[in-house]
């Protein structure tokens, strides 16, 4: 019996000394709904051999995610990702709230509890590594911290093989680019989870209808880092994050030095689906802002030049080319409107693209960003536009602003521009993503705002450079110029994937409507290219889909020819206050309450199957409100650009029952009644 005592004795002695040998260490979101628990185990696969770090998530009690390993690849060093001890552990919870500039909620919780596990390998070389974890209400995050150390140094990453195993064969919409070298404008498809296959390129997020909860898989502050893509387990069971390669290392993602820390890997978690929209966890992972007055930064909408609707209109002298005469055309109506911007486009500086190679593909060599041509004149444009109310953007090539920033942006400045769209990126690897955080700080010093096209998903950066309102990656309008892509399906899936990451500028507002059944590609002379979906569906992209610069696709002749609707484009913010998710399924509908001050919008679109919703009106408080909405008319079958409007009196309590049309959808303002 006293050997006994001893042989116990002994063996409590080790466990005190190896704490992660029998227990696992876990961390709780403030609400206790979510459990993150971080084990060391040996587990049969195929490699690396030995034991290894796993994770796992629980929701209400249920598994979300099992057991998911990590592992770091770099080049030049063997795998870091087997015998790692746990050394040490630290505890902290943080609470905050904060207030952003613009975007779908003013005043933002950030509450989170977090774990910092600062491992080590057990053999040599014993590099360290600390794991930090945040587990928030709506969603977990983790990254890598590599401390600076003798046996890691400076580094070239490989690749980071984090793991997301799921339970079952879920549900999953994800997009598929099939290339590091993407514009990021897909389709979120709907499959199964095993039908994901290794080699697969899919971008962020993936949504995952994961059993106890909704999951969608993305990342947060990349920084000076590689983006993150996803592939499929070859065992079906999950998907493991891939990274983009740097072009001039071949096999490298990362290039770097310690002390590095990794993005956040984000696993954002709602109980609907609709819940993932009012999300800021991607905000919260973010550093605050760095520039002090913000004043300069305002939300807003803006009309577009002929880049989209081409050179039909009627209602203009002269032609619709790059001048200074065509460019007030579309000034004035923006000036009409009371929007706040006018977008100037491609050409304005010349032809943006070197003719000797594939388009898009290298800037012009000739170009100067510094100079228009000699049909525009860009200070007269900014004078005039001034004297209405509007500020102007003007459109770049990367290739060239890349080069031309230092030169170019003071001299904006000078003119009095108010922003810039870069365009043409397409790449999201290490070089690229300090390109965009370069091009944003100048900006930022010479008070200019930036949208970014041809880019990659966001991931945050907008709460710490404010001035980076919006950006594309996202398959929009602009596709109906050549495709049948933009189906009302499309349009309900992208809120809960692509918006899930931040502000997307799919420019909405296509007044030549057509059903799924009428539409076509039109070209040449036409007024300009249909959309498909009701005009209220098109109306209700101003309040689902979050931008604080929508730009308007359509053009001043469409809008005037067929003003249905035209009066809601006149009220309809562009931030907003708070967001109340209402209802909604991927691909099927979705609707969604925003406030703006003392008013309230809502905003409802629907798939391809007429549906009635019924909106309850409680979030009103208590006084009353009057009501005035737009909805698909009976005939939209026939003319999908007819709607009715009309008002009444709400307040909490009232039920807002309204019908969707197929492809159709609804908007509404709530204003205070008044005396």
């Amino acid at each position: 019996m006293k050997q006994f005592h001893y042989l116990i004795f002994g063996f409590l002695t080790l466990v005190l000394m190896v704490p992660n040998l029998l227990a696992k260490v876990m961390l709780q979101s403030p609400n206790q709904k979510i459990v993150v628990s971080v084990d060391i185990a040996e587990k049969l696969e195929p490699y690396p051999a030995g034991k290894r770090l796993y994770y796992s998530i629980q929701y209400t009690g249920r598994s979300l995610l099992a057991d998911s390993a990590f592992r770091l690849d770099f080049k030049d060093q063997p795998p870091l990702a087997r015998n790692l001890v746990i050394r040490d552990e630290k505890r902290t919870s943080f609470r905050e709230e904060w207030e952003f500039l613009w975007g779908k909620q003013r005043r933002i919780l950030n509450h989170y509890n977090q774990l910092v596990l600062s491992l080590e390998e057990s053999e040599a070389p014993k590099r360290r590594l600390d794991l930090t974890i945040r587990a928030f209400d709506d969603g977990v995050a983790f990254r890598y911290s590599l401390p600076a150390q003798p046996s890691l140094d400076e580094f070239r990453l490989v690749s980071e093989l984090n793991e997301f195993r799921f339970v079952g064969n879920p549900t999953v919409w994800g997009a598929n680019y099939g290339s590091f070298t993407t514009h990021q404008e897909s389709e979120f498809a709907k499959t199964k989870l095993a039908a994901l296959r290794s080699g697969d390129i899919l971008g962020c997020p993936l949504l995952v209808e994961a059993g106890p909860a909704w999951v969608a898989v993305t990342e947060a502050d990349l920084t000076d880092w590689a983006g993150l893509y996803l592939t499929g387990m070859p065992s079906g069971e999950g998907v493991v994050s891939l990274l983009s390669p740097r072009l001039d290392q071949p096999g490298v993602a990362v290039v770097s030095k310690t002390p590095r820390e990794s993005p956040w890997r984000v696993v954002m978690i709602g109980e609907r689906p609709v819940d993932l929209i009012a999300s800021n966890i991607i905000l919260n992972l973010n550093p605050p802002s760095r520039i002090s007055d913000t004043s300069w930064i305002q939300p807003g909408l803006a009309a577009w030049d002929r880049w989209w609707c081409g050179s039909y209109a009627p209602d203009f002298e002269g032609s619709l080319g790059m001048s200074t005469e065509s460019m007030k055309y579309f000034v004035d109506f923006s000036g009409e409107m009371g929007w706040k911007y006018q977008l100037v486009d491609w050409t304005w500086y010349g032809p943006p693209f070197d003719p000797g190679k594939p388009f898009g593909s290298a800037g012009n060599p000739k170009a100067d960003l510094t100079r228009s041509i000699p049909e525009l004149d860009v200070p007269a444009l900014v004078k005039h536009a001034a004297a209405k109310g509007i500020r102007i953007f003007l459109w770049l090539d990367w290739f060239n602003a890349d080069k031309q920033m230092e030169r170019a942006f003071p001299v904006y400045e000078s003119w009095g521009v108010a922003g810039v769209k870069v365009d043409f990126m397409a790449r999201d690897d290490q070089e690229t993503v300090n390109f965009y955080e370069r091009l944003v700080r100048l900006a930022a010093r010479h008070h200019l705002v930036v949208d970014f096209h041809g880019a990659y998903k966001p991931t945050g950066m907008q709460r710490t450079w404010p001035n980076q309102m919006t950006r594309e990656g996202v398959m929009g309008n602009e596709y109906n110029k050549w495709s049948k892509r933009i189906t009302p399906t499309h349009n309900v899936t992208l809120p809960f994937t692509r918006m899930l990451a931040g502000p997307m500028d799919f420019t909405p507002g296509g007044f030549r409507n057509k059903t799924v059944e009428q539409f076509r590609i039109v070209g040449g002379d036409a007024p300009g290219p249909f959309v498909m979906g009701t005009r209220c569906h098109q109306l209700a992209m101003n309040v689902v889909y979050e931008s604080p610069l929508q730009v308007m696709t359509d053009s001043p002749y469409s809008y005037r020819v067929s003003p249905a609707g035209l009066d809601f484009l006149k009220v309809v913010p562009a931030a907003w206050d708070e967001t109340r998710p209402i209802d909604g399924y991927p691909g099927e509908f979705v609707v969604l309450a925003r406030r703006s001050g003392d008013e309230w919008y809502l905003g409802g679109m629907n798939g391809d199957q007429a549906r009635t919703v019924e909106v309850n009106l409680d979030f009103l408080g208590g006084i009353k409100y009057r009501a005035e909405t737009w909805t698909d008319a009976e005939e939209v079958a026939d003319y999908p650009e007819h709607l009715w409007k009309k008002s009444r009196a709400v307040s909490a309590g009232d039920k807002l029952k309204i019908h969707m049309a197929a492809g159709g959808g609804f908007v509404a303002r709530l204003a205070p009644e008044k005396p």
